[in-house]
Parts: structure tokens; C-alpha cells; sequence
């Protein structure tokens, strides 16, 4: 699954909780007012807000279907990344040999040259990933209480790049990558200009240099494609306007709804007073009911719509990234000491 938070249905309404009360409050001051003051004649009818309510439930879902794409898309995206990079682990340690070389070098430089490659490319996938995970305007939803309370911060938030980069590159490298704003593509840059000199030196062939080429190739590919979903949100015309219109759905619907519950109340006074006469208050519930629906169906298309903000419902690229590191890192026949472990799970969320 994309969406790495088991919601369990008291998890959910915990998570709503806020909106719920505000409901209840919104729902008892209308039915204690029109109960009390005898406001029988502050109504809407049904038609035009049931017009209003099919509008938003429209907004609505095609908002959660264009936040869905945009949540499906980024997990294929890293879903490439891991496969394109088991394919450059297994290419670097098969292509970089002495087969062609017309100097052939020592095994130990060429594990080296293996080594320096895979653990360059670590490093891509680490400044990709901070990358991914840094704040943009519109990125609000993390910001927001209740997802504050589940201390859901990826491992970018409790880390710096720099620090993160060194254990994997040269001094050399790192100081020449730290000047440009692009890292992830400096670093892909450096890759491409050693597979260059590799096969100068005649350590990889040229139909194998084309070949890792390729491979480079493609992780500019994933590598953009993740940038145009960070770097390009859901427009705002119809985030904002979703959001609105659902508010202003929410609060006109008392107006028709608290009416309607009084007019089925007075038709059962005769049989029953009691009943007849309370029955206005069975509004509360019904009302609760739809506006928590609208609202929590809406709330989870906010959430949904920036895949890296780092929150519960995000694509998980830490951990992705962190377990590509371990397989490589294992299969250039590092002991388990050496290699970090995969990032913790926390409330069930991966990141």
C-alpha cells in the first residue's frame, strides 16, 4: 500500500476529533435556537442545497482522485529507483574489470572503484530524499494538530544533508556537490564523468559504459519526474475552492436540515408529544454524521496531495531509500555491523 498508516476507525475519529466538536457546537446552537426561539421560519428548502451538496460531493471526489494519481505516481517513481538501482549494483560489480584493460589494475582498485560507484549513488538517493522532504508553501498539512500529535517527522527532520552525505562520498566530492543547488544532480554528474574515466582507463568497455550511460540516464528520469511532483502542487484554484465550497456546504445545511427533523416531529406530536416534540433534537446525530463525511472525505484529499510533506499518508522514500542502501551495501559483501539499520516505525507510519 501507499499509504502506510493503518487508520483503525478510533485512530480516525481521534484524528477528526476537533472538527467533530465543532460540528456538534455548530448543529445544538442551531437546534437549541430554533427550539427556544421559535425560528420556524429561518429555512432553506431541500433542492437547491441538495444542488450544492451533489457540487461538492463532485469537487470533492475528483479532488481525492487527482490526490490519489499524484500519491500513485510518486510510489512508482521510487518503485523505479529501487529497481533501476539493484540494476546499477549488479552492472558496477559485473562491468568493472580488467577484462578490457590494457593496464590491468589490482582486484583491491577495483573494489574500490565498485565501492566508490555504489556508495555515490547512495549519496544520490540521500540528497534526493531531503530534497523531497523539504518545505514548500503549500505544504500545510503536516503543520496541522492532529497530525502534529502522532510525531510523525521523517528522518530528514531530525537530520542535515550534510551530514548524512559524508559517510558516502569523498572530500573531494562533497565540497565540489555542497556549491550547487541541484545535489542530487551534481552527484549524477560525478557518477557519469567516473564512468568516463573508468573507461579511458579501459576498466569498463565501451558497450558497457553505454550501458551504465543508460542507467544514469534513467535515474535523471525518475529523478525529474519526483521533482515535478514536489515542485508542482495541486493547483490551488481547486484546493481552495473545494475547501469552501465544503464549509459553506456544512454550515447552510442546518438551515434545511433542522426544519425538516421539526416538520416530522410536529406530524408525530398527536401519537406521541414527548417524541414529537424532542424529535428535532435526532437532528444532532444525522447532522454530525454527513458533516464529518464531507469534511474527513475532503481533509483526506489535503492530505493526499503532496506525497513527500511527511506525514502518515506520504510515499515512504526514507524507507525505500534505506533499504535499497542495505541490499547494495550487503551484496558488496559488507558485514551487517557496517550497515545502518532500516528506519524505525512509528504509530505503524514508515516514511
Amino acid at each position: 500500500m501507499h499509504i502506510k498508516k493503518n487508520y483503525t476507525a478510533f485512530e480516525m475519529a481521534w484524528w477528526t476529533r476537533f472538527e467533530t466538536f465543532l460540528f456538534l457546537a455548530i448543529i445544538i446552537s442551531w437546534v437549541a435556537a430554533y427550539y427556544f426561539l421559535d425560528l420556524a421560519w429561518l429555512k432553506i428548502p431541500w433542492t437547491p442545497l441538495a444542488l450544492i451538496g451533489t457540487a461538492v460531493a463532485f469537487v470533492i471526489g475528483f479532488q481525492n482522485n487527482a490526490a490519489y494519481g499524484r500519491i500513485w505516481e510518486a510510489r512508482k517513481i521510487w518503485g523505479g529507483i529501487v529497481n533501476t538501482s539493484r540494476t546499477f549494483g549488479v552492472f558496477v560489480q559485473d562491468m568493472v574489470n580488467n577484462e578490457y584493460a590494457q593496464t590491468p589494475i589490482e582486484d583491491s582498485e577495483l573494489q574500490t572503484e565498485i565501492k566508490t560507484l555504489t556508495y555515490r549513488h547512495i549519496a544520490w538517493m540521500t540528497a534526493l530524499r531531503h530534497a523531497m522532504r523539504a518545505a514548500k508553501p503549500w505544504e500545510t498539512s503536516v503543520l496541522h494538530r492532529t497530525n502534529k500529535e502522532w510525531d510523525t517527522r521523517p528522518p530528514e527532520h531530525d537530520s542535515t544533508l550534510d551530514k548524512d552525505l559524508k559517510p558516502y562520498i569523498s572530500e573531494s566530492d562533497y565540497e565540489y556537490i555542497m556549491g550547487k543547488s541541484n545535489k542530487q544532480t551534481a552527484l549524477l554528474y560525478l557518477q557519469s564523468h567516473h564512468l568516463r574515466q573508468l573507461k579511458e582507463k579501459g576498466v569498463i568497455w565501451e558497450f558497457s559504459f553505454l550501458e551504465l550511460e543508460g542507467v544514469i540516464q534513467e535515474f535523471f528520469t525518475l529523478q525529474g519526474k519526483s521533482e515535478r511532483i514536489k515542485n508542482f502542487p495541486y493547483p490551488r484554484q481547486f484546493a481552495t475552492l473545494n475547501h469552501f465550497f465544503m464549509w459553506l456546504f456544512v454550515l447552510l445545511l442546518p438551515l434545511a436540515l433542522v426544519p425538516q427533523f421539526a416538520e416530522i416531529g410536529s406530524e408525530l406530536i398527536t401519537k406521541s408529544p414527548l417524541i414529537g416534540k424532542l424529535f428535532v433534537w435526532f437532528t444532532v446525530p444525522f447532522y454530525v454524521i454527513v458533516a464529518w463525511i464531507f469534511h474527513t472525505m475532503e481533509r483526506i484529499g489535503r492530505t493526499g496531495e503532496n506525497p513527500f510533506e511527511g506525514t502518515a499518508n506520504d510515499v515512504p522514500i526514507s524507507t525505500i531509500a534505506r533499504g535499497i542502501e542495505i541490499d547494495l551495501r550487503e551484496n558488496l559483501g559488507e558485514s551487517g555491523e557496517d550497515i545502518p539499520e532500516q528506519f524505525a516505525v512509528k504509530h505503524h507510519t514508515q516514511f
